[in-house]
């Protein structure tokens, strides 16, 4: 996949203004956790609405990251009324807010702080150029270390240059820090970052430059050597990042924070180790595990009372059409009566393809 750029998408690009009348910035620290060390920067500004970040700093050099949100806040006759992504409230004012334009009310229409289940599927690359290896320091762990959930994988080398793992809008959290919102209530965090972009809800393809694999720990935390800290989100709230397809890899935890592994089909890699970014995985495909390695046989049909129509290999990506119950397998996650038919007409079990959903992912056939 070539890089995108952001040619174009500078037309979304908000103009920081002043703030209106009045200071909205007591209602956006008093809508942030108690004890925050706050930073609010207000980057759009009209008709008695406000919008920016807000940012509750760590400490640099220490275990102390940084956290930080969105915020909208609306001017009524009572006063300041802010809001944080992950609240309620902050989905119903950019319903109605003039500041967000039609490519954010979408997105953000998910940042509700509801949390789905049930189903991985991201439609993420890694955050690299799609055909490149980099290694991965460290495994699942948290946005600030051991504390879960591990939503976070420390991730270096390669070209260095890190890249939007799906499209979305990009934000500038801080120094070192992009946040992008995707679709499907998902956002990914880039920290560490040497030469970070700088926008504000501007539009970012797949594979878009965000900055360069880094130490910068301006705004908290710390750093052993180049990397950039990745994590997922989904909904406003760090999610574990276990289980979730990612390049077409499934990280997985460990015993503890930095350790766990990533698999695809039946390779694991462990932290210290080599990932190939194989791009993202569709919302209708899946990667084949025959939970060893090898090849799993195609049929004519929904069971092995069809014949063998073919074979596919170990970590092979294929496209459902449709599902239906058939004779049960075994595979790495249990057992199941499901196959799926394949694009090319052919049927494999369920049992040696993980797709991200416990069932069918493109309806029954």
């Amino acid at each position: 996949m070539a890089a995108a750029t952001l040619t174009a998408a500078v037309l979304f690009a908000p103009t920081t203004t002043a703030a209106p009348p009045g200071d909205p910035v007591p209602s956006v620290i008093a809508a942030m956790p108690a004890g925050a060390s706050p930073k609010v920067t207000i980057t759009r500004s009209a008709d008695g609405w406000a919008f920016g970040t807000a940012v509750a700093h760590g400490a640099p050099g220490t275990d102390k990251m940084p956290d930080g949100w969105l915020f909208l806040a609306e001017r009524t006759p009572k006063g300041w009324r802010a809001a944080l992504d992950g609240q309620q409230a902050f989905a119903e004012l950019a319903a109605k807010s003039p500041l967000v334009n039609v490519v954010e009310k979408p997105l953000f229409a998910k940042q509700n702080g509801t949390q789905a289940g049930g189903d991985f599927r991201t439609g993420m690359a890694l955050p690299w150029a799609t055909g490149q290896t980099w290694a991965m320091p460290g495994g699942p762990h948290g946005w600030a270390g051991a504390p879960r959930p591990w939503s976070s994988l420390d991730l270096a080398g390669g070209d260095q240059r890190v890249r939007a793992v799906r499209a979305g809008t990009a934000y500038t959290m801080c120094k070192g820090w992009v946040r992008v919102i995707h679709d499907r209530g998902y956002a990914t965090d880039y920290y560490h970052l040497w030469n970070n972009i700088n926008v504000n809800g501007v539009p970012v393809a797949a594979g878009a430059y965000l900055g360069d694999t880094g130490t910068d720990v301006t705004c908290g935390g710390s750093a052993l050597g180049r990397h950039v800290h990745f994590a997922l989100r989904q909904n406003s709230a760090y999610v574990d990042i276990a289980g979730h397809s990612i390049g077409k890899w499934t990280p997985a935890n460990g015993g503890a924070a930095y350790q766990g592994s990533a698999l695809h089909g039946s390779a694991r890699v462990y932290p210290g180790g080599s990932l190939y970014n194989y791009g993202a995985l569709g919302f209708t495909q899946g990667v084949v595990d025959t939970n060893g390695g090898g090849s799993v046989n195609k049929r004519s049909g929904p069971g092995t009372g069809y014949g063998v129509v073919g074979s596919v290999t170990d970590g092979a990506t294929v496209t459902v059409s449709c599902s239906a119950n058939g004779t049960s397998h075994t595979g790495r996650y249990g057992s199941t009566s499901l196959w799926n038919r394949l694009s090319d007409g052919t049927w494999m079990s369920d049992a040696f393809l993980w797709t991200g959903v416990n069932g069918p992912v493109a309806g029954n056939c």
